[in-house]
């Protein structure tokens, strides 16, 4: 399984990395808006966005590059910890 995580803590992006490793999914993350992002987000299965952490245009352009893709779920978090991530993968690839 996919997951792009968008938002969150600079700090933190090995550790979910790794806690998605855990889940079997390949995880890109992406805590900035930088150039190049829009050729770089793909097709995931699973976004998650930490909505405190991100710009509102950061998470307007996040959805319309997923925007029409039937198979994604898109899953939306206030908080961006360890275990907000866990329970979303719990969630969604456990």
């Amino acid at each position: 399984m996919s997951v792009v995580i968008v938002g969150g803590n600079d700090c933190m992006v090995r550790r979910y990395k790794d806690l998605c490793k855990q889940y079997d999914c390949q995880a890109k993350v992406f805590t900035q808006m930088k150039d190049g992002l829009k050729n770089k987000i793909g097709c995931p299965d699973l976004l998650v966005l930490f909505t405190s952490t991100m710009s509102h245009k950061m998470l307007r352009f996040a959805l319309n590059e997923t925007k029409g893709q039937d198979n994604m779920v898109v899953a939306r978090s206030h908080s961006s910890s360890m275990s907000a991530l866990r329970s979303i993968l719990e969630e969604h690839a456990g």
